[in-house]
């Protein structure tokens, strides 16, 4: 028997929240899911996550919602942040940062720990600690209290997040990378049971880049002038990995890369 771990790539916008909205629900029944994890704190047009679509994602069928460095970005998530019980913040931001920094949920009978961390490289400015020794110290108390473990690694580099993956090999059930928004091909179980992958790629426009329009991307490459990002609606696409981890032993035993398909439509500006 195992318990069944679906984690979401980053979600980019209105469709991506539509995707959610037309096929999560299938897609967790068909995949017996026990338990979603999603990054999003790309949900509320790219960049960041308002209170409530941090809500709307909890009556989607996500049970955790995990960020980086955008997740502070939207005024009213900060304020709800301290009262929100399904959202994790990176575990090594400064602590004075206000929300959680990891849950312990009950599934399937088994003590269940989350945590997310975010990478030194790519964020230096925002000012966390180091991810490697933070991470350390938290699994240690975690070990102690739980019977499977999963992190969350939100990293600017692969590199970075396979170096992750292999430090905590065998201590964990899974080491999942998110941020790139481009599902990595390095889907793999490391030595110890523990399910990797260096990016867990989007939900939402699958013909993009990240999930935003490509013009508008291209634009910015060739000018080096900032224009403001738009979500697309082109092709939407849930993507993400399913872990299934041993009941007895805590460890991973699969991980399935997911790219599922979902028919998305804009929906029309009324007059």
């Amino acid at each position: 028997m195992s318990v069944n771990v679906l984690f979401l790539g980053e979600i980019v916008g209105r469709p991506g929240i539509q995707c959610l909205k037309k096929g999560l629900s299938g897609l967790k029944k068909r995949l017996d899911v026990d338990l979603c994890i999603a990054n999003g704190e790309g949900t509320t047009n790219g960049f960041g996550i308002g209170a409530a679509h941090s809500v709307q994602l909890s009556k989607l069928g996500v049970d955790l919602i995990t960020g980086g460095e955008k997740f502070y970005y939207k005024v009213d998530f900060v304020e709800f942040f301290p009262k929100c019980s399904f959202a994790l913040r990176p575990a090594n931001y400064p602590p004075s940062a206000p929300g959680k920094t990891y849950r312990i949920l009950d599934v399937k009978g088994h003590r269940v720990a989350v945590t997310n961390m975010i990478s030194s490289s790519g964020f230096s400015r925002i000012g966390c600690s180091n991810p490697f020794t933070t991470c350390d110290h938290l699994i240690r108390k975690l070990e102690e209290d739980a019977d499977i473990v999963l992190v969350q690694f939100h990293s600017a580099t692969t590199a970075e997040c396979a170096t992750m993956g292999h430090y905590l090999a065998g201590r964990v059930a899974a080491v999942i990378g998110t941020h790139n928004k481009v599902q990595s091909a390095d889907a793999t179980i490391l030595d110890g049971g523990t399910a990797f992958i260096s990016d867990n790629g989007r939900v939402g426009s699958d013909m993009s880049v990240g999930g935003l329009k490509v013009d508008i991307e291209l634009k910015k490459f060739l000018t080096g002038v900032p224009v403001r990002s738009w979500e697309t609606w082109d092709d939407g696409q849930i993507q993400g990995v399913l872990v299934k981890i041993d009941e007895e032993s805590g460890k991973a035993v699969s991980i399935t890369p997911i790219r599922e398909r979902v028919a998305i439509e804009k929906p029309e500006v009324k007059a």
